[in-house]
């Protein structure tokens, strides 16, 4: 019974040292050596130095290469361990870095896992094709009511605008106005002129009617002159009945509204500019007293504030959508809550200085609403119904100039740029670069990190 168990164990030991020997064997040959630097990617199963580098080639630990061309695909999805993704031959057991490249071993896949996306996928640059898995949207043909927002600001109806001109030369001897945008009424009165051609004509008068009372032709005559100088009646009344010639008179204003030199730029001419001293409230006249005016010229100039226009600023891609008679709602800065509605009165036929839009009036009563003159206002324009292919904002991405969508190839989303048209409501006209049948991803911004990282066919 001893020799029994003596000769099992003999046996054991046997066993043991021959698997052990085997196991040498074959790790002997399946040494294999290569070059230091991973990018000569040099392989021998001998020592000896690199053909590319001339280093000396280094024993791979670790690590067993399959020799020749003579494993399969069966064979690989058979192995049990670690491979490189971008040199599969490279085969190990443990966890570790691929010899060659460098890069962190990946456990081999059975063939029942999912099958992964394909190198060439992967190696497409990342600013032309990016991999995700978004929503994605198609393009849609549909009818849509087109409501188009402006910005703009108010300025008076120059239509509206009144002039205090002078009918004789002289000497400003009393000025009742003292400051630009001061409010004025009909008949008040504006300032006191010393005119030597108005005190001849008065005296010429007083002559006739003292030493000819009954040459009534003259007598009218010299009477209309002084009315045609800009006397009133109740000025020339009193010079007949006190006798006396009026060394001053009085000139009156025709108008209501703001008061401004006639000469002054912007309330006219460049409304723009003209805007920008809207907030100088208490600026003073230049027109002073002492000041000499001539025969017929303009003195001042009066606005109405009752009377308005908002300025609408329409971009060049959009004036041809807009026409006359289009509604349109306005919202004061000053007053959102108390917006109203309008009609465009008129399309200015040509650019304003400094600016390349184009230039709407609508014309309002502004006697109810009291915006302030030179207040900015946002404008609603509604210009109709419009047939076209529309697609989410969101789903366009702005390069500037250009307008990108991601259009879904197989396994990835390749970068497109677009014709594209107005936008309406959160959605983009498309004029082309985009079929109907094509898919693009629901958030452009969603896929790159960065504008500049886009590059367009």
């Amino acid at each position: 019974m001893e020799m029994i168990h003596k000769i099992k164990w003999l046996a054991a030991v046997a066993i043991t040292v021959l698997f052990i020997a085997c196991n040498n064997g074959n790790d002997k040959a399946a040494a294999m050596y290569t070059c230091p630097m991973p990018q000569d990617s040099v392989f021998s199963d001998k020592p000896g130095k690199c053909p590319k580098c001339g280093m000396d080639l280094i024993l791979m630990e670790n690590h067993s290469m399959q020799k020749g061309h003579e494993m399969n695909e069966s064979s690989m999805n058979a192995t049990q361990g670690y491979t490189c993704p971008m040199h599969p031959k490279v085969q190990s057991d443990t966890a570790g870095t691929c010899p060659v490249c460098g890069m962190q071993l990946e456990k081999v896949k059975s063939a029942s896992e999912p099958k992964a996306v394909s190198l060439n996928t992967l190696l497409k640059p990342s600013n032309q094709q990016v991999i995700a898995n978004v929503p994605m949207v198609h393009m849609m043909a549909r009818e849509e009511d087109i409501e188009m927002d402006v910005y703009g600001f108010i300025t008076y109806d120059s239509r509206q605008t009144g002039v205090i001109s002078s009918n004789f030369s002289g000497r400003i001897e009393k000025l009742y106005v003292k400051y630009r945008y001061q409010k004025i009424a009909r008949g008040q009165r504006i300032m006191d002129i010393y005119s030597p051609e108005l005190l001849t004509a008065q005296e010429n008068l007083l002559f006739l009617i003292k030493n000819d009372p009954e040459n009534t032709m003259l007598i009218n005559s010299a009477k209309q002159k002084l009315y045609l100088l800009g006397m009133s009646n109740q000025q020339l009344s009193n010079v007949i009945k006190t006798g006396k010639p009026s060394y001053k008179v009085s000139v009156f204003s025709n108008y209501s509204g703001h008061i401004h030199e006639s000469n002054s730029i912007g309330m006219g001419n460049d409304q723009q500019n003209g805007m920008q001293q809207v907030a100088v409230t208490t600026e003073e006249l230049s027109v002073k007293e002492g000041m000499y005016v001539q025969k017929g010229q303009n003195i001042f100039a009066v606005y109405n504030p009752n009377r308005a226009w908002a300025l609408l600023n329409i971009f060049t891609g959009q004036a041809a959508m807009v026409k006359v008679g289009n509604k349109v709602r306005i919202t004061p800065e000053t007053d959102p809550a108390n917006d109203f509605r309008a009609s465009i009165n008129y399309i200015e036929p040509v650019y304003r200085d400094g600016s390349k839009t184009v230039t709407a009036r609508v014309y309002f009563d502004n006697s109810s609403y009291k915006i302030p003159i030179g207040s900015q206002v946002k404008a609603s324009i509604f210009v109709g119904d419009r047939s076209a292919n529309w697609l989410p904002e969101e789903a366009v991405l702005s390069l500037g100039l250009d307008k990108v969508v991601f259009v879904r190839t197989g396994e990835a989303f390749i970068a497109r740029k677009i014709e594209t048209g107005i936008t309406n409501k959160h959605l983009v006209q498309v004029l082309g670069g985009l079929d109907k049948t094509e898919a693009v991803a629901a958030n452009a911004q969603y896929l790159v990190d960065s504008e500049s990282f886009i590059k367009t066919n």
